[in-house]
C-alpha cells in the first residue's frame, strides 16, 4: 500500500501540469500564421529563433493528441495537434519519405533526414492522433515512419554517415529503447499487437548486450557484437537518463503482458543505475558518468537535466508499482525533494532545463532544439495517475 501522504504529491503533480506547464505552451509555442510550433522560447515564453525541430515538433504533436485522450480532455489540444500533423507531413519529408531534420518558419528544409528520431516521433505523433480520432490517415502514417525507423535501426544515418573505415560501429541503446517505446505506442494507439516483437527485441538486446550485470552498468554504445570497449571514452559511455527511461518503457510492457523476467532485469537496472549515477555530494542525477571513472569528454557530464530527473521520477514509480519494495518508494521521494526545489520556475512557469552540478540555473531557456512539451507534461500526466493508482488497476 502506497503512503497515504503520496495524495498531497499527486495533486502537486497535477496541479503543475494544468496551471503552469500546459497553459505556458498552449499560449507561446503555436505557430498560427505558418503552421507546427516555435521551437525556441525564452523564460517567460519569447521567441528567440524561428527554426523548427523535427524531433520536438512532433513530440509537440504526440503530447497534446495524448492529453487529448486524458482525463483532461480539452478540444483546443486535438486542434493544436492536428495542425502541427498537417504542417509536418505536408512539409517536412525528403524524396524518401523520410522526415527532415530541421526546417525553417516557412517550413523549408534546412537539414537532411540524418537522424532516424525524426521518424521514430512522427510515429508516436500520428498514432496518438489516430487513437483519438480513427482517421485512417493518421494510422497511414504512423506505420509508415514506423517502417522507416525499423529499416534504418542498423545504419541509422544512411546515405549522411561521415564516417570512415577508422571509425568503429557501435550499437547504441538510444535507438532500441525508442524502438520499445514505439513498439508499444503503436499497439497501444493503434489497437494491435503486432509491435510485440520489436519490443521484445529491443528486450532482448539491452539485457543481452548493453546491460552488464557483473559491472552493474547499463552502457550506452557497445560494439555491433555486443562486447564492450573499455579502451575509448565513447565505449565508457554512461548515461543515467536513458536509462533509467528505457527501464520504465520496458516495465510498463512486461506489466501488460505479464512478463515478470523483463519486469525483475528492469527493476534490478533501475535500482543500479539510481545508486551509481546519483550526487552524493550536490544530489541529484549526473547527466553523463564515465563507466571507469575516468574524464568524461563532455564538458555537461556533471550537470542536472530536466528530462533525466523527469525519466528517474517515472522510473522509479513504475519500479515501485512493479515490486511493491519500498526501495524504490524512498528513492521517488529523494528524487521528488530535490527535483522540485531547484527546476520549476515559479515566476514565469514551466521548468528550466539545465542546473550545474550544484543544482543552479545555467539557463533560463525553457524551450530549444532539445526540450519541448514532451519530457515534463509526460513525466506529470503519468506521475499523477501511478502516485493515485500504484497498483495499476
Amino acid at each position: 500500500m502506497i503512503d497515504p501522504s503520496l495524495k498531497g504529491v499527486a495533486d502537486r503533480y497535477e496541479r503543475e501540469l494544468l496551471e503552469s506547464c500546459i497553459p505556458f505552451w498552449e499560449k507561446n509555442c503555436p505557430d498560427r500564421e505558418c503552421g507546427g510550433y516555435f521551437n525556441f522560447l525564452a523564460r517567460d515564453g519569447r521567441v528567440f529563433d524561428q527554426e523548427k525541430s523535427m524531433w520536438m515538433q512532433w513530440r509537440i504533436v504526440y503530447m497534446f493528441a495524448t492529453l487529448y485522450n486524458s482525463p483532461y480532455r480539452q478540444e483546443r489540444w486535438l486542434e493544436l495537434a492536428v495542425q502541427g500533423f498537417d504542417f509536418l507531413t505536408r512539409c517536412g519529408k525528403d524524396g524518401d519519405g523520410h522526415y527532415y531534420f530541421t526546417l525553417n518558419r516557412q517550413g523549408e528544409a534546412m537539414s537532411v533526414a540524418h537522424s532516424l528520431y525524426s521518424d521514430c516521433f512522427a510515429a508516436m505523433g500520428s498514432a496518438a492522433l489516430y487513437q483519438v480520432t480513427g482517421e485512417m490517415g493518421f494510422r497511414n502514417e504512423a506505420e509508415l515512419a514506423m517502417a522507416n525507423y525499423r529499416a534504418r535501426i542498423d545504419n541509422p544515418k544512411g546515405r549522411w554517415d561521415k564516417s570512415l573505415p577508422g571509425k568503429p560501429r557501435r550499437r547504441t541503446l538510444g535507438h532500441y529503447m525508442m524502438l520499445a517505446n514505439l513498439g508499444y505506442v503503436l499497439n497501444e494507439c493503434l489497437g494491435t499487437t503486432q509491435y510485440e516483437a520489436e519490443i521484445r527485441q529491443a528486450a532482448h538486446t539491452v539485457f543481452g548486450t548493453f546491460w552488464q550485470p557483473d559491472r552493474r552498468q547499463l552502457f550506452e554504445n557497445v560494439n555491433l557484437d555486443g562486447s564492450v570497449d573499455l579502451a575509448s571514452c565513447d565505449g565508457r559511455h554512461l548515461n543515467s537518463g536513458h536509462a533509467l527511461e528505457a527501464m520504465w518503457f520496458l516495465l510498463q510492457f512486461g506489466n501488460r503482458v505479464g512478463d515478470t523476467c523483463i519486469c525483475a532485469t528492469a527493476s534490478d537496472i533501475i535500482a543500479a543505475t539510481l545508486e551509481s549515477g546519483w550526487d552524493s555530494k550536490h544530489g541529484g542525477i549526473y547527466y553523463f558518468q564515465d563507466a571507469e571513472g575516468l574524464p568524461h569528454p563532455e564538458l555537461q557530464w556533471d550537470m542536472k537535466l530536466w528530462w533525466v530527473h523527469n525519466e528517474a521520477i517515472l522510473a522509479t514509480l513504475f519500479a515501485f508499482r512493479t515490486t511493491g519494495n519500498s526501495f524504490f518508494l524512498d528513492w521517488f521521494k529523494r528524487l521528488d525533494e530535490w527535483t522540485w526545489q531547484r527546476f520549476p520556475d515559479r515566476e514565469h512557469r514551466e521548468w528550466f532545463a539545465y542546473l550545474n552540478r550544484r543544482g543552479e540555473p545555467t539557463t533560463t531557456l525553457k524551450a530549444s532544439r532539445w526540450k519541448c512539451f514532451f519530457h515534463l507534461p509526460r513525466c506529470l500526466l503519468l506521475a499523477t495517475s501511478l502516485l493515485r493508482d500504484p497498483t495499476g488497476k
